[in-house]
C-alpha cells in the first residue's frame, strides 16, 4: 500500500496511491494515528501537490557511514556499530520542494537514502521484532553541508538546515527493505548506483540500535545511510533519488 500526503490548495489530505502512481484515492484521518476510510474522491497525481509523506512530530535519526564503499570514499572504515545523529524535523520537505542552499556553506552534497517510518511507540526492540514497528518506507535525500561537517567537528548544523531532509514521494508499507536498488541522479546523470543489501547494518539492526537509545514514536524517521557516489550539487541543479519499489523523489536546489 502506498500512502501519500498531498494538497489541492487547502489543508493536507492523505490518500492511497495506485500501483501505477497515477491516481490517489482520498482517505479520512491520519493513517499513523487513526482509522482510515475511503471518502470516494479520487485525484490524478499530476493534479495535486505532493507533500512530505510524514512530518516527524519528534525526530529524524540519521545513520552515518552505513555502506562500506561510502565509508571508504569518506576516508575511513564503516563503524562496528551504527553511527547515529539527529536531524530536526524542521529540515523535512516534500517531493518537488526546493532545497535552499545556505550562505554559510560552499560545499553542499546530495546523499540518496532509504528512510524508515516508525509506526508504533517502542523501546529496547530486539532485531527479530524490529520490522513489526515499521509503518513503511520512503525515499530521502540526506543533504549535507560537507565543509561545515568538517569544520564543526559534528553534524547537527551540516545536516540540519531547513529543507535539508527531503522525503517522498509517498510511503510504501509493503516491501523488503533489504532488497531495493537505490539510484541517485544529478540533472539526469547517475551519480549513485547502490543496493540496500550492501548496508553494513541492516534495517532491523538500525531500528533495534536506535530504540535502545531513544524511545521511538509514531512518525519518527530513520535514514539508513547512503551508498558511494556522494558529491556536490550547485544552485539550479536537480537531484532525483529513486528506490525500487517506492518511486522517485525529486528536488531542485535554489538560492535563499
Amino acid at each position: 500500500m502506498r500512502i501519500a500526503r498531498f494538497t489541492t490548495g487547502d489543508d493536507p489530505i492523505y490518500g492511497l496511491v495506485d500501483g501505477a502512481g497515477e491516481k490517489i484515492a482520498e482517505i479520512t484521518g491520519d493513517p499513523l494515528y487513526t482509522r482510515i476510510e475511503l471518502t470516494g474522491r479520487t485525484y490524478a497525481v499530476d493534479d495535486v501537490r505532493l507533500l512530505a509523506p510524514v512530518i516527524p512530530r519528534s525526530k529524524v535519526i540519521g545513520i552515518g557511514k552505513n555502506y562500506h564503499d561510502h565509508a571508504k570514499e569518506m576516508g575511513g572504515e564503516a563503524p562496528t556499530e551504527p553511527l547515529m545523529f539527529l536531524i530536526p524535523n524542521t529540515a523535512v520537505v516534500g517531493p518537488g520542494d526546493p532545497v535552499v542552499m545556505p550562505s554559510q556553506s560552499s560545499n553542499v552534497h546530495y546523499e540518496g537514502e532509504l528512510a524508515v517510518v516508525i509506526g508504533r511507540m517502542c523501546k529496547d526492540v530486539e532485531p527479530e521484532d524490529a520490522l513489526k514497528v515499521v509503518f513503511g518506507y520512503t525515499c530521502a535525500n540526506d543533504v549535507t553541508a560537507r565543509d561545515l561537517q568538517k569544520s564543526d567537528g559534528q553534524w547537527s548544523r551540516a545536516k540540519g538546515f531547513d529543507t535539508f531532509c527531503p522525503l517522498g514521494p509517498w510511503i510504501e508499507t509493503d516491501l523488503d527493505p533489504m532488497d531495493q536498488p537505490l539510484v541517485t541522479r544529478l540533472d539526469g546523470e547517475i551519480v549513485q548506483d547502490g543496493h540496500t543489501s550492501d548496508m553494513v547494518h541492516g534495517v532491523a539492526e538500525l531500528i533495534s540500535h536506535a530504540s535502545k537509545a531513544f524511545t521511538l514514536l509514531p512518525g519518527d524517521v530513520i535514514l539508513t545511510g547512503t551508498p558511494a557516489g556522494v558529491g556536490p550539487v550547485e544552485v539550479g541543479q536537480r537531484v532525483d533519488v529513486e528506490i525500487g519499489d517506492i518511486g522517485l523523489l525529486s528536488n531542485p536546489f535554489v538560492r535563499p
